[in-house]
């Protein structure tokens, strides 16, 4: 219990010292016009007030990621809170806040935009096509888990369902972003942390022993340790509530509706704040709740790793008859309020390449419409698939970020250590999961952390030549 309570003392510490030490580090000009007053359009670029693109922010990013993510991550155990308050406060919330931040200062351009003008016009090109897929990824996983949910709880059949959730995406996508998104998602994120606050208050108060990190809390508690070692794969597992590239896909949907640069730190860096308390909250509950850590491995190899099991099974016990339409929020409307936002931002990226203005509904059309056809077609893939390439391209994503950011730090002589290290653990990540995943290589683990290793060693020694020089040449001119 202390390690856990310590760990959402760390969150918010971290928000309050941390992320105003990134703030200041950023620059933020308070009385500079953001994209959302210089660009209005009435379609994407509209000013809302902080506490409304807060709501929005912390449930386009959320979705089911600080809820399964977490509930698996706990598999692993205390070590799982870990990673999420260091890599929360160190790495994730930095790389939300300066993708946000940066999108502001850029008239409010997508990542692979932003990523382009710091690595260049090759990686500019690489990252529009890899950062439409991934959000076609993120969306199909979104439409073929809820429907699956929906389809149980009322068997109209599986086409139907998905021909719904899809017709609300293309709504969604299609309409001002003050239509739908600014009206129920405020709702949605309110639902979601009222959620965490009730799943915390019955942990508290219902005698549940959480693992403490001491004196061997630190361990690898997966009930096959050799096949899933700490090393990569709790750090692909947990996405969100640590880091999460889909974030930086996010963030400039809200980048074109904030009206101040001082309401950044609040938005970007405290929405993953939030979301790191969330995912602390449900590891510590499925941690607990079954009686412990080897307890939770049984129960979630019985049900074949079926997360949304598990929150139904603690929600409908800690929240009692409540619980029931909570769980509906968690496992239901937040994968959907997710999948929604990564069409919208597939075709604002799309729309940035093809500088096709987005006020007419007929240039919308012409970029929706293609996207889901190919979102539909990859729904008939089997879903553990999907996920697994998702969560390898979601992690790899934040990890080109992490490196644009240290190339913009470095351009303006600021302290680029603070994402420069984040980026150099996080490529040691994505290369070794490559080597020793079941669905990568499948190669044994020491020889996996050398590959890995070497990779990271040659990128890291690359990008610090390069980077160096264009900083030099830069100062020269």
């Amino acid at each position: 219990m202390i390690t856990f309570l310590l760990s959402i003392l760390a969150l918010i510490a971290g928000y309050i010292v941390y992320g105003a030490f990134v703030e200041k580090v950023f620059g933020v000009d308070s009385k500079r016009p953001t994209p959302a007053v210089t660009l209005r359009d009435g379609v994407d670029y509209i000013p809302m007030g902080w506490g409304k693109i807060f709501l929005i922010q912390f449930l386009n990013i959320a979705g089911l990621g600080p809820i399964f993510g977490a509930i698996a991550g706990a598999l692993w155990g205390p070590v799982a809170f870990f990673w999420i308050v260091f890599g929360n406060i160190l790495a994730g919330a930095v790389h939300d806040y300066f993708s946000g931040m940066l999108s502001v200062r850029n008239d409010g351009k997508s990542i692979p935009e932003i990523v382009g003008d710091y690595l260049g016009n090759g990686f500019r090109q690489f990252m529009r096509i890899f950062t439409v897929l991934l959000m076609v990824l993120v969306g199909a996983v979104f439409v073929v888990g809820p429907v699956g949910i929906l389809n149980n709880m009322a068997n109209l059949g599986i086409s139907v369902w998905t021909a719904a959730v899809f017709i609300y995406y293309i709504l969604a996508t299609l309409l001002p972003v003050d239509k739908i998104i600014g009206k129920i998602y405020p709702v949605f994120g309110f639902a979601m942390l009222f959620m965490a606050t009730g799943i915390f208050s019955g942990i508290m108060s219902g005698g549940f022993e959480i693992p403490e990190v001491w004196p061997s809390g630190l361990i690898n508690m997966h009930s096959n340790a050799d096949k899933y070692p700490v090393f990569p794969l709790l750090f692909i597992t947990i996405a969100c509530g640590a880091i999460s590239g889909f974030h930086s896909t996010q963030s400039p949907l809200m980048a074109r509706c904030i009206t101040n640069e001082k309401l950044g730190r609040r938005v970007f860096y405290g929405a993953m704040v939030a979301e790191g308390i969330v995912a602390l909250i449900w590891a510590a509950a499925g941690m607990a709740f079954f009686g412990g850590i080897q307890e939770l491995n049984v129960v979630m190899a019985e049900h074949k790793g079926n997360a949304a099991w598990v929150v139904n099974e603690i929600s409908n016990s800690l929240l009692g008859k409540a619980g029931g339409l909570l769980a509906l929020i968690g496992v239901v409307v937040a994968p959907i309020t997710s999948g929604d936002t990564a069409f919208r931002s597939a075709r604002l990226i799309i729309a940035d390449f093809l500088k096709l203005k987005q006020g007419p509904m007929r240039n919308r059309l012409l970029i929706t419409v293609p996207l889901f056809v190919v979102g539909f077609v990859i729904t008939q893939v089997d879903f553990a698939i999907i996920w697994r390439y998702m969560a390898w391209s979601n992690q790899t994503l934040a990890t080109i970020v992490l490196w644009a950011i240290t190339v913009y730090l470095l351009k303006e002589n600021k302290p680029y250590l603070i994402t420069l290290i984040p980026g150099v653990f996080m490529t040691a990540v994505v290369s070794t999961y490559l080597f020793i995943a079941p669905e990568g290589f499948a190669l044994p683990k020491n020889i996996s952390y050398v590959a890995g290793g070497v990779i990271t060693l040659i990128i890291t020694t690359g990008f610090l030549v390069v980077a160096f020089r264009g900083s030099k040449a830069g100062n020269k001119e």
